[in-house]
Formats: structure tokens, C-alpha cells, sequence
């Protein structure tokens, strides 16, 4: 389930610039502090795993071979096991302390069925006191409405192309609630313009409840500052029932 702004390296490249540190990646590293093994499905680049692997076990897992060509090169991607494969369907045989699904990755996964089938690679690999924590943002916020070339320009620092505008567009079908939200780069030197599509979609928390329940996880709190209803992010955290 990967497009172009996750498999093409040109694309690639302008990940971890777009996406460096910030509060859910501190908050996720002091999470991890007392977890022994960590399973990171949806690793994309691998900034958090290789982060985490410095006091533990890590493998982290993507379908994408171009980010995980960047999170093998990283500094500390020698101490994570990293898994080219489809959180919906891969199969370790072993279980972890923690799994985490960072970075909104659980909005790839467009259908109920993907969703649940995600939900079940979780518990399966969950320890018996294991924990669990993912995001995706809050439908109710409607964070697309900003995803629009008037809103979204930007100007990004690239190590070696210099100076690199960006902007974004977005159309919502409103029958699936699926957006298709287009990423575009334009490299100053050249005037190039790298493009790509990608669809998320936004299910909402009581969907999200009922599914982690019949997937036989227990949420024991729904992260937020604190979670409401409007809130823009919805984070369960939680065990094996």
C-alpha cells in the first residue's frame, strides 16, 4: 500500500525534512522507556526506531524499499531489524513489549477491513502485558480544509538542492471520507517539479473502538491535551484484553 511519495526516492528525500522530531516523537520516546522490545510498524524512515534501538530491541517494518534504504543508512539503523513487508498482513512468530504505528501511518489504510486487519498484526505481536499506541487524526477537526495551495506553501532547506517550495491540494469523497491530498516540490535551480498523490482516510473514534475491541484490545486511555471530541488527533493507548 505504498504511492509515490513513500516509494519513489526523489520523492523520499523530503520526508525527514517535512517530518523531523517534534512533541509526538519525544512523547513516544519516553513512552518506550521501560519497554524491552519494540515492534514499529510503519517505520517509514526510521528516525524513532533507530532512536529507540539504543536501549533495546527494535525491529521496525515497511512496505516502502526507499525508506528503508534511508533507515538503514541512518545513524544507529545498524542496531534495528528492519522488515520490508505490509503491517496488514506481516508475521514476526515473536511478541513485543510495545508496538507503535506512528506518524498518522494507520490513515493509509483506506477500508475497515485494512484497519481491522492492521488492528490483528498488533494483537498478535502484543506481549501478554504488552502495550499498544497509534494516531490518526480527528475527521471532526477537518485538518484537510488547510491542504490547499493558498495555505500549504512552504519553503524547505534541502541539504543539496538548496531551496525547495512545496505545496499541497486535497478533493474528499464524501461517501468514503477518503482524501486524496497531492504533494508537490519544486526545485528552484531547475524549476523541476516532483509530484505525487496519496490517499488517507479519517475513521472516527467509535469505529475505531468497536474494532479494537473485537480485535481483542483494550484501550485503557485516549491520548489527547486532554482527548475531546474535537480534538485534532485521536490516540489509543492500550493492552491485550
Amino acid at each position: 500500500m505504498t504511492d509515490l511519495l513513500y516509494s519513489d526516492p526523489d520523492l523520499v528525500q523530503f520526508y525527514d525534512i517535512e517530518n523531523e522530531g517534534g512533541v509526538d516523537f519525544d512523547y513516544c520516546v519516553g513512552f518506550a522507556k521501560d519497554a524491552g522490545s519494540v515492534l514499529d510498524l510503519g517505520c517509514g524512515t526510521g528516525q524513532l526506531a533507530a532512536a529507540l534501538a539504543d536501549r533495546r530491541s527494535v525491529t521496525g517494518v515497511d512496505p516502502a524499499p526507499a525508506m528503508l534504504d534511508i533507515a538503514r543508512r541512518r545513524a544507529g539503523g545498524q542496531r534495528v531489524d528492519w522488515v520490508e513487508a505490509d503491517a496488514r498482513n506481516v508475521r514476526l512468530g515473536r511478541r513485543f513489549d510495545l508496538v507503535i504505528l506512528t506518524g498518522h501511518a494507520f490513515q493509509v489504510f483506506l477500508t475497515p477491513e485494512d484497519r481491522e486487519a492492521v488492528l490483528a498484526t498488533i494483537a498478535v505481536h502484543l506481549a501478554a502485558d504488552g502495550c499498544f499506541i497509534f494516531d490518526t487524526r480527528n475527521p471532526v477537526a477537518q485538518e484537510w480544509l488547510e491542504w490547499t495551495p493558498e495555505w500549504s506553501q512552504r519553503e524547505l532547506s534541502h541539504p543539496e538542492l538548496g531551496t525547495v517550495r512545496a505545496w499541497n491540494d486535497f478533493r474528499r469523497d464524501p461517501a468514503t471520507g477518503v482524501v486524496t491530498y497531492s504533494t508537490h516540490y519544486v526545485i528552484s535551480d531547475s524549476a523541476r517539479v516532483l509530484s505525487a498523490e496519496s490517499k488517507i482516510a479519517f475513521p472516527v473514534k467509535e469505529s475505531l473502538a468497536q474494532m479494537l475491541d473485537e480485535t481483542g484490545l483494550v484501550v485503557e486511555a485516549w491520548r489527547g491535551e486532554p482527548y475531546g471530541p474535537t480534538s485534532p488527533e485521536i490516540i489509543p493507548i492500550g493492552r491485550l484484553r
